[in-house]
């Protein structure tokens, strides 16, 4: 996959983003204290709150700031209205964190945070749009970008509808809706997102080349049979086709960890940092957090089920996501602040921008910050799930300090 620069938007619109969306986690994991791992399966207005924190506020966030900046270098055409951005993350902080305390304290406000948040994704989704209709030829990418928006689309016109109901401004069927709303927000839009972008940056960063992309083309098209299968369930209650859409997604997730695979083979390089070990440790969560949903499955066990999707948020999606970001953060600073004086004066090295020191700290805090909430939330253990949380908020604050950092860097 080709990528060029020439249509990159400025520094300075992206970097919002990354910094609210941290700080997001950071508030996310703060959360996380008192959370009732004995009854967390039930859902409960502070699980409710945090999910949506997490996700609206810190993955949302931080694939929104991406993707600001993937989709016209990987599309090689300028944004429709790049300018829109500068609305998008100041509406969609504030709606996330008014739904937050709408769940916690207010339902009543729920209605207005979802709208703002419904605002900021409309502007996303349409100015997406409208820069996907530039381009003459599509590819993998560029189809996964058009499923996944797609797929957001219908999830937030759900979510607003929830949050009505949530409200009691509305009377509908509750847990239909939320079936589907989260099946098309999680697995729709921020699971076919991740492939698409993993098509992009993990070939990028590790130099693969000359691979086959049919593993992930086929996982695309599983997971998008498998999201639209769910929701037809969830609002028709035939539940053997729910059963067949989660297949197809469980089988979507193996086509795609075997691109993962080949994309690794045919490496030419792979740095020992903070880049490969966030990658590592997310992809083994990935793998444990399947491992954990099919038994808790099976079993009937919702200690084990839940311990599994709290895998794959934080253990997954959490630390692909700053893995990710101690790589792009330096290369979009050092290509603004630094590449007009090359040859004119010394300049950084890219390794050169990343606190390795701070960084190690950090990951290594919420690598057992994660181990340990998640057997917490296996056996039901309160005081072992605070501990968890403890370290996961020393290692996000770790983080937080560092993108603070490598934004700032001056050399």
């Amino acid at each position: 996959m080709a990528v060029s620069t020439d249509f990159a938007p400025p520094f300075k619109l992206i970097a919002p983003y990354f910094i609210l969306g941290i700080f997001a986690f950071v508030i996310s994991v703060f959360m996380l204290y008192g959370v009732d791992v004995e009854d967390i399966f039930q859902t409960s207005a502070q699980t409710i709150a945090w999910v949506h924190l997490f996700l609206l506020g810190f993955v949302m966030m931080i694939i929104f700031g991406a993707m600001a900046q993937l989709v016209p270098v990987v599309l090689e055409v300028g944004h429709f209205a790049v300018d829109l951005y500068y609305a998008i993350y100041p509406l969609l902080f504030i709606g996330s964190f008014t739904m937050g305390y709408g769940f916690l304290y207010a339902p009543g406000v729920l209605p207005y945070g979802g709208i703002i948040v419904l605002i900021s994704l409309l502007i996303f989704v349409a100015e997406t749009f409208l820069t996907i209709n530039k381009v003459k030829k599509f590819n993998t990418v560029m189809i996964s970008v058009i499923i996944a928006n797609l797929f957001l689309l219908f999830g937030m016109l759900f979510g607003i509808t929830l949050a009505l109901g949530y409200a009691g401004e509305i009377n509908v069927d509750l847990s239909a809706l939320l079936q589907a709303h989260v099946y098309l927000v999680l697995f729709g839009y921020v699971g076919v997102t991740i492939m698409g972008i993993s098509m992009v940056l993990l070939p990028m960063f590790w130099l693969s080349h000359s691979f086959s992309w049919k593993p992930v083309q086929t996982a695309l098209w599983l997971i998008s049979v498998g999201v639209v299968a769910v929701v037809f369930s969830s609002l028709t209650d035939i539940q053997v086709i729910a059963y067949i859409g989660y297949m197809l997604t469980l089988l979507a997730y193996a086509f795609y960890i075997y691109q993962i695979y080949i994309i690794y083979k045919t490496r030419v390089r792979i740095e020992k940092d903070i880049y490969r070990d966030s990658l590592l440790f997310s992809y083994i969560s990935f793998i444990m957090a399947l491992l954990f949903g099919v038994a808790g499955f099976i079993t009937k066990n919702e200690h084990i089920f839940i311990a599994g999707g709290f895998l794959a948020l934080v253990g997954f999606v959490a630390f692909l996501i700053i893995g990710h970001l101690y790589k792009i953060v330096p290369f979009l600073v050092w290509y603004q602040r630094f590449s007009p004086l090359v040859g004119k004066e010394k300049v950084p090295m890219l390794a050169d921008m990343v606190p390795a020191r701070s960084a190690k700290f950090g990951f290594s805090y919420n690598a057992a910050g994660v181990a340990v909430a998640t057997a917490a939330l296996a056996t039901s253990q309160p005081v072992l799930f605070d501990a968890g949380v403890s370290f996961l908020l020393v290692g996000s604050l770790f983080v937080f300090k560092d993108i603070i950092y490598m934004i700032n860097y001056k050399g």
